[in-house]
């Protein structure tokens, strides 16, 4: 492997621990904000109106950050049923196209997104009152991690490795396995 390949191979094993880390917080977090919201509906019979809106944003944080860590893995949507059976170089075209095409998306998320949140910048959520942009900014995330996390794999694709290491080890310790 090659020394970039490797130091981004280290790099993006440890994004991709924080990403999973975070997307784990934050289902917990939005658990406990649906779980408060609905006791304090049925038993306090004092709905927060807070709790919808910040449980919808804290999963789009959750679902984004953990569909990356989901690309890194392998577990994205590809041509899985074709590679299993191609051999050679229809099967090496497959490959790079699938990464290319996940990698074009994951830029277009991050260029749409950035536009969106900065259009709706100056509004405000009401319920929690923060900027609307920021219901952009998890699609922003999401697809730089999903963009880095395709270009590693293609890197080292070229540079002969199969596959991306996994975000966590036999020691539950971020790096190769």
């Amino acid at each position: 492997m090659s020394g970039f390949a490797r130091m981004l191979t280290r790099i993006n094993s440890r994004l991709s621990l924080v990403a999973l880390l975070a997307a784990g917080l934050g289902l917990i977090a939005m658990t406990a904000i649906v779980a408060w919201t609905v006791f304090g509906r049925y038993v306090l019979n004092a709905t927060p109106t807070w709790g919808e809106p910040a449980s919808l944003f804290l999963m789009l944080w959750f679902i984004l950050l953990g569909g990356s860590v989901g690309v890194r893995e392998l577990d994205h949507m590809g041509f899985d049923v074709g590679l299993h059976y191609l051999r050679g170089t229809p099967k090496s075209v497959l490959i790079v196209a699938n990464e290319v095409l996940v990698t074009l998306f994951a830029f277009a998320m991050v260029w749409y997104g950035t536009e969106l949140s900065a259009k709706v910048w100056s509004d405000r959520l009401p319920m929690i009152g923060i900027s609307k942009g920021w219901d952009y900014v998890p699609i922003i995330a999401g697809g730089a991690l999903i963009a880095l996390f395709s270009i590693e794999k293609l890197l080292l694709f070229f540079t002969g490795e199969k596959l991306a290491p996994m975000p966590l080890n036999a020691n539950g310790l971020g790096g190769e396995a």
